[in-house]
């Protein structure tokens, strides 16, 4: 049977869960269609996302229609779980982003079309609530072909089981010399049409565009027959390769049992299976204990699955999202990270032990969240994209772990690199213990973060312990020297090391590598970076100067603005600290009518770092899993060199 992963996108109130519901019931996967108002809609199952009316989770349906299998996943519409959203748009074969008629493309429309675009989705569109007072199927599809694409070509009424309409053809045909020749000769018949449609939606050629109204049940049907004529998918291809596959989403059951759900490429899966993947750097291989398949709440077991599945496993203890496994190596990488940090606030009479745990089962869930146990300050830390983000999270943990918490106020989340190149030593030799580690520390591109490679001579270092030195490099956070802010943008260079052949244990190549690193932060010229927003402003030309002169008070800057008759865009680069807010004053002065559309920009220079390393105050002698010093051994036992000194003491200068 033919498998297809479909996956919904729509900003917030766009109608992407009615819409889902529509499909669900008229495919017969559930008897009676809910309402988001009524909040008994199916893949809104979980009480915070009725309560608030909104998606927070990316949660999925298995459906039927013509012979086919569709895993549809509702993703979240709110900025604040764009990473729930992306991390389920990896494993997708198709999307459908829904717009309403009415309020047109709005700012999480452009969030979702720009990761739509990178991440390579043939994407459908599809005009909601064209029932509605105000709705304008016309105009939001010229907005489509203005702000999102070109390529973007109606199907309503130009497509239908008997008829390929000629329109349609001409719209190929415009993107296809061969296709232009074809369609003048009018040679071949509406089945060659249709298959050539199918390749250019694939090669994102083509975004078919539909409308229609969910809740009225409107077009909505109509639309899927279309997409499914037009989609394809080639699972069948990849049933004899071994198993591979990703994983997308790390759940807990209500006994605690993770689940890890995984799109499955290639290959079969079955019970008792060995799964083969690397965690941290290490191969791991666990047995699947149980297979499910999963549609809202209902998980149904299975002794197997296939490529095209999507599905949960239990037994696997490390994968992580993104983590590839079998026959699909590597980690996927992903855009949207959080730009702000906030402390957990609980009662004293709770055991920190207890919140932390929980805190880090969420951590599993949304790796996003990075949670962090500041030992010096005894405070957990996370990482938030949001206020709302924040208040779902409040009551996740009161519910799922029966504990009060509360949030402190979101601060930025900086980051620090060096402006020069160094060379950082460390040496650690307690008795019995021996490691020397020299790594060259230089400047990287911005938004590389650190990367490594070695230099050293296999008669200095053997292969195992220059791998041990990458792996500790890797396995945490590196403090900064200027607010104990994460490090980032620094190429590091193994350049030399020793182990000693009695007295090198496990740990000793972390202790040196920690404190070389940090030895060539204490010689480097240290610089802080803050995070920012690209932006894209949309205003009415009586607004534009205001806009325009906010930017500069922000500290950003901004290209030549684009400008119609009446309309003005701006597109920039200004700090989250400074703009964060900037939603609200906008939807002010210009009196709702203009938009304003932010994604994660990078980081790069803060504009006010004198100020922020003030306010911080962060004390870098006294953090005490951060040492630059080095440690030497004379007379049976060790002694603490400073940083300085420690140079001139190294055995391998």
């Amino acid at each position: 049977m033919t498998k297809k992963t479909i996956g919904l996108f729509a900003h917030v109130d766009a109608g992407k869960t009615t819409f889902a519901e529509q499909l669900l019931y008229h495919t017969q996967s559930i008897r009676e269609r809910g309402r988001v108002d009524h909040k008994d809609t199916f893949l809104d199952s979980h009480d915070i996302e009725r309560q608030r009316g909104i998606t927070v989770f990316a949660d999925q349906a298995i459906l039927t229609y013509k012979g086919t299998t569709y895993y549809l996943i509702d993703t979240p519409g709110h900025v604040d779980f764009s990473p729930e959203m992306e991390r389920a748009m990896r494993v997708m074969d198709y999307a459908i982003l829904i717009i309403s008629a009415v309020e047109g493309i709005q700012g999480h429309t452009e969030t979702v079309w720009q990761l739509l675009h990178k991440h390579r989705i043939p994407t459908f569109f599809f005009i909601n609530k064209i029932d509605r007072v105000g709705a304008d199927t016309a105009n939001v599809l010229l907005d489509i072909r203005e702000q999102l694409t070109g390529d973007v070509c109606a199907i309503t009424g130009h497509l239908t089981d008997v008829a390929f309409g000629e329109a349609l053809m001409e719209c190929m045909a415009e993107r296809d010399e061969r296709l232009l020749e074809v369609f003048l000769s009018s040679t071949e018949d509406q089945a060659f049409w249709l298959q050539e449609l199918q390749v250019m939606i694939r090669g994102r050629q083509l975004f078919p565009c539909a409308w229609g109204s969910a809740l009225q049940d409107e077009g909505v049907m109509e639309f899927f027959d279309q997409m499914h004529r037009l989609t394809a998918t080639d699972y069948d291809e990849q049933a004899e390769a071994p198993f591979g596959g990703h994983v997308y989403k790390i759940r807990h059951d209500g006994s605690g049992a993770r689940l890890t759900f995984i799109k499955a490429l290639s290959g079969m899966l079955k019970v008792r299976d060995e799964l083969h993947y690397n965690s941290g750097g290490e191969p791991i291989s666990d047995k699947v204990t149980r297979l499910l398949l999963v549609s809202g709440t209902k998980m149904q077991p299975v002794d197997q699955v296939a490529a095209g599945d999507l599905f949960a496993a239990t037994g696997l203890t490390a994968a992580e999202t993104g983590q590839g496994l079998g026959g699909c190596t590597g980690k996927l990488v992903y855009d949207m990270v959080p730009t702000l940090k906030s402390k957990v606030v609980f009662a004293e009479s709770l055991n920190v032990k207890e919140v932390l745990k929980a805190f880090r089962i969420l951590n599993d869930e949304d790796p996003s969240l990075n949670v962090v146990w500041e030992e010096s300050l005894q405070q957990i830390h996370i990482n938030v994209m949001g206020l709302i983000q924040l208040e779902v999270l409040e009551r996740l943990v009161k519910e799922r772990f029966g504990l009060d918490v509360a949030f402190g106020s979101p601060e930025i989340l900086y980051k620090e690199t060096i402006r020069s190149a160094v060379t950082g030593y460390g040496h650690f030799e307690p008795l019995r213990h021996y490691a020397e580690v020299h790594l060259r520390l230089e400047p990287g591109e911005r938004g590389s973060g650190l990367t490594f490679e070695s230099a050293c001579h296999l008669d200095d270092l053997s292969p195992g312990n220059q791998n041990l030195v990458r792996l500790h490099l890797f396995e945490r956070d590196h403090h900064g020297l200027l607010t104990g802010s994460p490090i980032t943008d620094i190429k590091i260079t193994l350049m030399r090391g020793r182990a000693h052949n009695e007295h090198t244990h496990g740990g000793d190549f972390r202790e040196a590598t920690f404190r070389a690193l940090r030895q060539g932060l204490e010689k480097s010229d240290n610089v802080l970076l803050e995070p920012y927003y690209n932006v894209k402003i949309r205003v009415e030309l009586d607004d534009l100067g205001r806009v325009l002169s906010d930017i500069q008070k922000a500290h950003g800057q901004f290209e030549p603005p684009q400008t119609t008759s009446t309309h003005a865009v701006i597109t920039g680069l200004v700090p989250v600290a400074t703009f964060m807010s900037y939603s609200t004053e906008l939807a002010s002065f210009t009196h709702g009518r203009g938009s304003l559309h932010m994604t994660f920009g990078g980081y790069d220079l803060c504009h006010n770092a004198e100020e922020v390393i003030k306010r911080i105050g962060y004390r870098k002698d006294a953090d005490p899993l951060y040492t630059s010093s080095s440690i030497f051994c004379a007379k049976g036992s060790g002694y603490t060199v400073s940083w300085d000194e420690a140079e001139a003491k190294m055995h391998l200068l």
